[in-house]
């Protein structure tokens, strides 16, 4: 029986460590990532994935329609949003 524990003891203690230097803190993250999507509103500026800055003009269901000059409007999906810039 000491052996059985002594062998799995690292192994348990390999996997409470992975749990939280690795899967609590994504899970943290996904769930602020998640909030901050669900925070998006018309006239909001944003910050994509690919660095394009704007303005939402239009959000229907998961894409949105992203004005990032004068008379040039794109439309992407919601989840192409890196952050809202908060000036």
């Amino acid at each position: 029986m000491g052996d059985q524990v002594r062998l799995l003891a690292p192994m348990a203690i390999f996997f409470v460590a992975m749990y939280f230097l690795v899967i609590r803190p994504q899970t943290t993250q996904q769930k602020k990532r998640k909030a901050m999507l669900s925070e998006l509103k018309e006239g909001s500026k944003i910050r994509t994935i690919g660095g394009i800055y704007g303005t939402v003009e239009k959000i229907r269901d998961d894409e949105l329609t992203v004005r990032v000059a004068d008379n040039i409007r794109i439309r992407m999906a919601r989840f192409s949003v890196e952050s809202i810039i908060n000036e």
